[in-house]
């Protein structure tokens, strides 16, 4: 086998193998062998670079989750204030990860893979994200559209908002009732953000 070299492209083979093999048997049953025989790369180039599964799943989730993020933040158009911006990417992330494949996997198959992220600590998934809404606090602050306040606990009550939503939306629906559907929770997902966020 060919060895990589540690750069972007040769990451993003591996972490796309590794994301195949969670995807067809879970975190429990996925195997750094795995991993190197469906990125076509020996076991200890990835030991070079990752000891165990686990940390392989952790790069492959900061990725994964972090694109999710990004690519639910609508464009800026002139004259959009940014409350309105981040209302609508926050709302858009809950509906792109619950839907997201990878997520949906280990949610059902590994779902103690997350509890140290939920209880103990926080992951680098969850500092990009953060990163991301402390800016985007941050211009709403310049703008006018976000209520003042410290910019870092504002984040991290939206992150703690949109995280409960992500993962726990699943137990309070009742998707035979109209006012209890996840499109129901989803709008008041809307409407707490917007409350939390005007000044």
């Amino acid at each position: 086998m060919t060895p990589i070299r540690h750069n972007h492209s040769d990451s993003d083979a591996v972490l796309d193998a590794v994301r195949d093999c969670v995807l067809a048997v879970g975190v429990r049953r996925t195997t750094l062998t795995d991993v190197a025989r469906r990125a076509g790369v020996s076991r200890m180039t990835l030991y070079r670079r990752w000891p165990d599964v686990r940390s392989l799943v952790g790069d492959l989730m900061t990725r994964e989750w972090v694109a999710v993020a990004t690519g639910a933040m609508p464009e800026r158009r002139p004259g959009t204030a940014t409350r309105g911006l981040i209302v609508d990417g926050l709302v858009a992330g809950v509906e792109a990860f619950r839907a997201h494949p990878l997520f949906q996997k280990i949610v059902d198959v590994d779902p103690e893979l997350l509890l140290p992220y939920v209880l103990d600590r926080r992951g680098a998934s969850q500092e990009a994200l953060l990163a991301l809404l402390a800016d985007a606090v941050q211009e709403g602050h310049a703008d006018g559209s976000v209520r003042a306040g410290h910019v870092q606990r504002q984040a991290r009550s939206l992150l703690l908002i949109v995280q409960s939503f992500t993962l726990s939306l699943r137990t309070m629906t009742d998707e035979d009732d109209a006012d209890l559907s996840s499109d129901a929770f989803l709008a008041e997902l809307r409407s707490i953000l917007e409350r939390t966020l005007t000044p």
